[in-house]
């Protein structure tokens, strides 16, 4: 017989609690104590552990929910589920919360527990997908879309075709510096630039097939300033900032404060060269003044700064590593992120300026740094609240900033660069502001994509912008290629070339013939319906596990846990080819009498296998799948699959005319660059906006400036467009093919040259 008793005196630290051991159970075993407003760790494991509660009160915390804990309760938790046990009564009283805890490991649960379909939701919880608001100094190129952006969208309509509640939201990060320099290079405010950028940006996701739920302008939401200032008094009010003098930078001949990118220099971390207050690199902050051999950009002068000391709200990040590195244990935090964060916590102090002397941004409500507002990072990780807030005053659901939820569930997707923001200095501003709230928060990360080798760039326009490739015959295409290149553990190159490969080789000479092959034949063979199966072969069952085996690798490649867009369009891409090689030996015998049976079983596994194709497609490519649904008498993917299913035998199909995916266009017209420039300066747009196909009443021609385009064109060219056909003729690429078939041939090569030059 054994016999174990709880000793408080041979209790000892762990797991956030005090804990001891009960040794020849057969099993891990021990007794746990909470003091009163005290917790357990948040962890997850993959034993099953069973908890007692012996005395005291509390309550159970599992992914967001609460459940009461009296003497008593028994509760058995399964391999990786998320728990915490924590102690509700008073810090001052005497009622220890005290457990007895059993825990033991079982392979087969456990393989089973991470393999299970639940692993990939969120239960009922709210799911609040943010991909990291853009700044409005410039669109949206394919680098930026490529990463958060196509990532939150597949991640949250995964999510939704598996029950979740999950809404994605982004907006317009307004407030940046870098709109400043947009701003003095357009030659607006930079309220119009923030406004125009941000009306593009968001025209670019609707061509991207990225609907948002909540889209947040910061500069033109009229509860978000006071909103942000409410946030920065929580946090001056919690103790955990204050008002310090520390050294900084200020450019040596204007005088002008330097910090982000009006200063470059080495960065204290990596020794790499970078701008100020974040190195894109090695993902760590620096303060400006600690930057090695610092020169600011963008001024007359390339002198050495003036350093001098400036009072600004500071935060002591280096007091709160135990709290970062227990916020990393309670989520999806990847690898990188938590080595980040180790790496900056090795520093032996790190304050981070809070507010900076601008006059664009939000001031703080308290007057102790006139000039100042409030750093734009920081606001932010109140404007993700505030997003959740807005959303749930369009729904009717009670969310609010103020108050923030323990059964919301967040999940960020952002760039590595975005890093530090987001998984080190938020959880520390949300803990200052809100002490009794535990976020709980995923993390998705991207590494740099790059164009020919290089960074895209919207300040350097390094880029090819959205609206460049976007349109509905190329939207599956574009993201479907992106899918299987963006840059999720390395950095990956976009090259023009190689899209184009992909969508002659795989998306049209691969899926494509299949897909109209397999309708020639169902018209053929089965009078243009889903023939029902008859005999299987032992080639059949093993291809139907094969399907079976795809859909549980893009099931995880989506999840929440393993979530890959690149493994994600290799399944589909495994799925057509799989199927096109099955069809490929089967087809052997299409034609041969007495095999009627196995041939129409092996059809019947091809539909299928489309019918799962246009499921599994449908977060990556939503217009393809919808258009493969209806070519298979299907209605739209609006659930995830559970298993592999036959077509209902009789089902009329349209697959054999069914046109899913276009060859590139060819080179645009020579004269499109030519015709955007004049038709920019007629409109007065921007440099770099993206207007080759967009046609000039979209564009807000009046006919005055209309009138301006038509004399240019036959000034320089000698041909009479029609004002009816100038504004309602097409896009100004479209145009530019009209004027070039009706100029004289040498004009245009004269014209395209001078352009050249």
């Amino acid at each position: 017989m054994i016999i174990a008793s709880y000793d408080a005196g041979a209790l000892e630290q762990a797991f956030g609690i005090g804990m001891s051991g009960v040794e020849g159970l057969g099993t891990g075993a021990g007794w746990g104590r909470v003091a009163p407003g005290g917790a357990t760790e948040g962890h997850h494991h993959d034993e099953s552990e069973l908890f007692v509660i012996v005395s005291g009160r509390g309550e159970f915390v599992v992914d967001g929910a609460r459940h009461p804990a009296a003497p008593g309760t028994v509760v058995l938790f399964e391999p990786f589920e998320s728990h915490v046990l924590r102690n509700t009564g008073p810090h001052d009283t005497a009622g220890d919360l005290v457990f007895f805890t059993q825990y033991w490991r079982d392979a087969e649960r456990a393989g089973a527990r991470a393999a299970a379909p639940a692993r990939a939701g969120f239960g009922d919880r709210p799911v609040f997908v943010f991909s990291t608001p853009p700044t409005p100094n410039g669109d949206l190129h394919l680098g930026h879309l490529a990463g958060p952006y196509l990532g939150a969208d597949a991640f949250t309509r995964f999510q939704r075709m598996n029950g979740a509640e999950a809404y994605h939201l982004t907006g317009s990060d307004d407030y940046q510096s870098y709109v400043l320099g947009a701003a003095r290079a357009d030659g607006r405010t930079p309220a119009e630039t923030a406004a125009h950028y941000s009306a593009e940006i968001a025209e670019t996701l609707r061509l991207m097939d990225i609907p948002v739920d909540q889209y947040t302008v910061t500069d033109q939401d009229p509860g978000y300033r006071e909103g942000v200032q409410d946030f920065f008094s929580r946090l001056t009010g919690s103790g955990g900032i204050a008002v310090t003098e520390r050294d900084a930078l200020y450019d040596a001949a204007e005088g002008r404060y330097l910090y982000e990118a009006d200063v470059r220099g080495g960065c204290p971390g990596c020794g790499g060269t970078t701008s100020g207050n974040l190195c894109e690199e090695c993902g760590e902050p620096n303060t400006v003044a600690d930057l090695t051999d610092p020169r600011p950009t963008g001024a007359a002068s390339t002198a050495a700064p003036r350093r001098a000391p400036a009072a600004r709200w500071n935060l002591p990040l280096h007091a709160h590593a135990g709290e970062v590195r227990a916020h990393h244990r309670r989520g999806r935090v990847p690898a990188r992120l938590r080595e980040l964060a180790d790496r900056l916590f090795r520093r032996p102090a790190l304050d981070i300026p809070l507010t900076h002397p601008s006059d664009w941004g939000v001031e703080p409500r308290e007057g102790d740094t006139d000039g100042q507002v409030i750093w734009v990072w920081p606001e932010m990780s109140y404007g993700f609240l505030h997003g959740i807030q807005s959303l749930g005053a369009r729904l009717g659901r009670p969310w609010r900033a103020a108050d923030p939820a323990p059964d919301w569930k967040i999940v960020h997707f952002f760039g590595y660069d975005n890093s530090f923001y987001h998984s080190v200095l938020y959880p520390v501003l949300y803990r200052l502001a809100f002490p009794g709230w535990t976020p709980d928060i995923d993390y998705h990360v991207n590494e740099f994509y790059l164009l020919d080798a290089e960074k895209f760039s919207t300040s350097r326009r390094h880029a090819i912008w959205g609206k460049e490739v976007l349109s509905p015959e190329t939207v599956d295409s574009v993201r479907y290629f992106l899918a299987a290149t963006r840059p999720e553990g390395l950095r990956t190159d976009f090259r023009r070339a190689a899209y184009e490969a992909v969508l002659a080789d795989t998306l049209i000479g691969t899926w494509q013939q299949w897909l109209t092959d397999l309708g020639a034949r169902v018209a053929k063979h089965h009078g243009g319906r889903a023939p029902d199966a008859g005999n299987w072969t032992p080639e059949h069952t093993a291809f139907l596990a094969r399907l079976g085996s795809r859909l549980t690798a893009v099931t995880a490649a989506l999840g929440k846990d393993a979530f890959s867009l690149n493994q994600a369009a290799a399944e589909l891409d495994g799925i057509v080819r799989d199927t096109a090689r099955f069809a490929r030996a089967e087809g052997l015998l299409t034609d041969t009498p007495g095999w009627e049976d196995e041939n129409r079983t092996a059809v019947a596994l091809e539909l299928a296998a489309a019918r799962l194709l246009a499921h599994a497609a449908a977060p990556v490519m939503p217009r393809f799948a919808a258009r493969l649904a209806a070519a298979l008498g299907q209605d739209a993917p609006g659930t995830w699959p559970r298993t592999v299913e036959l077509l209902t035998p009789g089902t009329a199909l349209a697959l054999a005319d069914a046109v899913f995916f276009q060859p590139a266009p060819d080179a645009e017209p020579p004269l499109t660059p030519w015709l955007t420039r004049i038709a920019r300066i007629a409109l007065r747009l921007a440099d770099d906006e993206q207007i080759a196909h967009r046609t000039l009443t979209q564009l807000a021609a009046g006919s005055l400036q209309a009138v301006t385009v038509q004399y240019q064109i036959l000034d320089a060219l000698d041909v009479d467009l029609s004002m009816d056909e100038l504004l309602h003729g097409g896009t100004l690429a479209e145009l530019a093919a009209v004027i070039a078939e009706r100029a004289e041939p040498s004009a245009v090569a004269a014209l395209t040259s001078r352009e050249a030059r």
